[in-house]
């Protein structure tokens, strides 16, 4: 059982959650490059020394809010899934991939931080890692939920490149077991699910597709069927 937290404890973690808070509302106003721990305090009305002591620089205070943004957007995805029948992979397939866009058009800021530009001189650290791949370790594990099942096309694709060493990897890094064409297909599904969202958030279809909730639903089954999954 955790003990309880100390009053003091609980301020910090109040003023830590306001200083997030306030981070994020900045970065809707100037973008992740524009922010500034100056203008975070101020709109708090501390001294910049104060908040220092909580986030010593910016970049302390963008992974903050890379990873609380991998987490929310992590807990949405596995949300989704977890209200499908376990057996239905072309249903948590289409719930996982639906609620990225969900979430990334109700928080187009966030999205943007974590799967848009590089922020000019910040290098995330190992610690974004761990929530970073939350959201395609669930694709993946539907997938893998779906071989187990014997219900995924691991038929070999005869245009599959050499990639054993990288295919490895993904499956060491999302603890999936599928076979390296599985992998393949996975891996070439899911970034077109992000691709798909960012073309649509970063104003791609503007002016050109108007029914935009029809497409990403054709999209997702036709990314669920390259990925292998067997609709009905």
């Amino acid at each position: 059982m955790n003990a309880p937290r100390t009053a003091r404890e609980r301020a910090r973690a109040e003023l830590t959650r306001e200083i997030v808070d306030a981070a994020r509302r900045q970065l809707s106003d100037v973008g992740a490059a524009g922010l500034s721990l100056r203008a975070v305090s101020r709109e708090l009305g501390m001294v910049s020394s104060a908040l220092h002591r909580y986030f010593p620089t910016r970049d302390d205070l963008l992974t903050a809010l890379i990873i609380e943004g991998y987490r929310a957007l992590g807990d949405a995805v596995e949300a989704a899934d977890e209200a499908i029948p376990r057996d239905d992979f072309p249903g948590r397939w289409r719930a996982a991939t639906t609620a990225i866009r969900t979430w990334a058009l109700a928080r187009p800021h966030e999205y943007a931080l974590i799967y848009g530009s590089p922020v000019p001189g910040y290098s995330a650290p190992a610690d974004t890692i761990a929530e970073a791949g939350r959201t395609v370790g669930a694709l993946a594990r539907i997938m893998g939920d779906a071989h187990a099942a014997g219900r995924l096309d691991v038929a070999p694709d005869p245009a599959g490149a050499p990639l054993d060493g990288d295919t490895a990897r993904v499956r060491e890094a999302l603890e999936v077991d599928l076979p390296d064409d599985a992998v393949l297909r996975g891996v070439t599904a899911w970034t077109a699910a992000f691709g798909h969202v960012s073309f649509e958030l970063f104003g791609q279809f503007e002016n050109v597709i108007d029914e935009r909730d029809a497409l990403f639903a054709s999209a997702v089954d036709r990314l669920g069927r390259l990925a292998g999954l067997a609709y009905p």
